[in-house]
């Protein structure tokens, strides 16, 4: 018999429960079975990880309103791969998001004065609570890949002299390139390795009451090639340039910077707040050799919960990793009871972090969004590879080989009603079960 571990979602009194074989709902013997096969023959892309965001706001949240111990306990169960759920991808803003307590970048300057040279450039604003924060990260995971996104380059580096708004002046480009070699360069003298970055969070979006900037494809072709690379190899560099960082909705975005930019860019990056996944694989299928990656999607109060938010991550995970992504990262790590804080200006948030913690009564509470990622990030380690499964509509499933030979498939039964599943694997029929409508299965088997 294979030895394996379950988890279970059915609702949110049941959120990711270990069960054992004989907890499990027995199928009916009258239900059509939806056969799961696990093919280990056929593999695809080598996985990364799982993870989210310390944003200025997650960070405050979680290093100043949370209590030693409360932190600690957190910091174990979100990126601890035994106790916790081994989170190991953080992207993380290069200056202020939205959700930042103010606007910030590396290198504020006066209005009207510029600095060249970069001889202002400090990460001093990091080091308050987001350095801490991902240096106990790594400690307590290793494995963990840090990626770097701006939203907005300093104001006086920009046509609006603002981090709202604007474009990247002409004249900016070899600094702006400056600019994001001085990042990975502090952060690594700090033991934190930058292991991606984006020219620029969603380039075709330039919001007017949060940092932000249009960054259109010829010109972050223009800053990769000529500028970002070329500065990267000089400083001996080997951070992985990704491009895009946008919805799936423009792939035609990516194609073009693939094309003009060439071998200076490693892979496409997006988001899922418009478009559909297969997009991924629509622009990887033109250009194989380029990665894939999956760095913002949230959750918030305009999905309601259980059904559609929990079912969200999960539905939307699996189409993400079978098109080919190494890479599946939501958004804030925490954020507050109001879904702050945000920038000033900024009005009402209706997103959802992974946590909660609320300011006045400093209680914390775990999202779906936690337990939706703990079904892919608990089984799927990093640098394990995707096997094929059979998927459909009724029954969703993605698998991965890890590289102990242990596998693990996470399912997601998305009909309005319960559905028998068998999974093969090895040619064999290893598990055998009913699946409430809506519900997530995770089973690891051993090696």
């Amino acid at each position: 018999m294979l030895n394996m571990t379950i988890y279970q979602s059915n609702g949110e009194e049941e959120l990711f429960i270990k069960k054992t074989k004989e907890e499990l709902t027995p199928v009916s013997p009258t239900a059509p079975l939806n056969t799961v096969v696990i093919d280990e023959e056929r593999t695809y892309q080598e996985m990364d990880g799982f993870g989210a965001s310390f944003t200025d706001s997650a960070a405050y949240l979680i290093h100043q309103v949370l209590g030693a111990e409360q932190r600690s306990e957190l910091m174990t169960q979100l990126f601890d791969p035994n106790e916790g759920i081994g989170l190991s991808v953080l992207r993380q803003p290069m200056g202020a998001s939205d959700y930042a307590r103010d606007f910030y970048s590396y290198n504020d300057l006066p209005e009207g004065q510029s600095d060249m040279e970069l001889k202002q450039f400090s990460i001093a604003h990091d080091e308050d609570d987001i350095i801490p924060l991902l240096q106990e990260a790594l400690r307590l995971n290793p494995d963990i890949k840090l990626m770097g996104s701006p939203w907005s380059p300093p104001g006086w580096m920009k046509t609006s002299g603002s981090m709202i708004g604007g474009e990247l002046k002409q004249e900016c480009y070899p600094v702006y390139a400056h600019y994001f070699v001085r990042y990975i360069q502090e952060y690594a003298s700090k033991g934190l390795p930058i292991y991606a970055v984006t020219p620029q969070n969603e380039a075709l979006y330039s919001p007017g009451h949060y940092p932000g900037m249009i960054m259109l494809p010829e010109a972050q072709s223009d800053f990769i090639k000529n500028h970002l690379k070329p500065q990267f190899v000089k400083n001996h560099i080997d951070t992985k340039i990704l491009c895009y960082d946008h919805n799936w909705d423009k792939p035609d975005y990516p194609l073009t910077v693939l094309e003009q930019a060439g071998d200076a860019v490693d892979g496409v990056a997006w988001h899922w707040y418009g478009g559909k996944p297969s997009a991924q694989s629509d622009v990887f299928e033109v250009f194989p050799d380029k990665e894939v990656h999956f760095t913002e999607g949230s959750g918030g109060e305009w999905i309601p919960p259980f059904e559609q938010a929990f079912s969200n991550v999960m539905r939307t995970g699996i189409e993400i990793l079978r098109n080919h992504s190494k890479s599946y990262v939501l958004w804030n790590m925490a954020l507050d009871e109001k879904n702050g804080p945000t920038v000033p200006g900024f009005g009402t948030s209706t997103c959802r972090g992974i946590v909660t913690v609320n300011q006045h009564t400093k209680e914390l509470t775990y999202t779906l969004d936690y337990y939706a990622l703990a079904h892919f990030s608990k089984g799927i380690r990093p640098k394990a590879r995707r096997i094929a499964s059979t998927s459909n509509d009724l029954i969703r499933s993605v698998a991965f080989k890890n590289t102990d030979g242990s596998i693990a498939a996470v399912m997601f039964n998305d009909s309005e009603a319960s559905e028998s599943v068998a999974v093969q694997l090895h040619g064999k029929e290893a598990l055998q079960l009913e699946m409430p409508p809506k519900s997530a299965l995770t089973v690891m088997f051993e090696a």
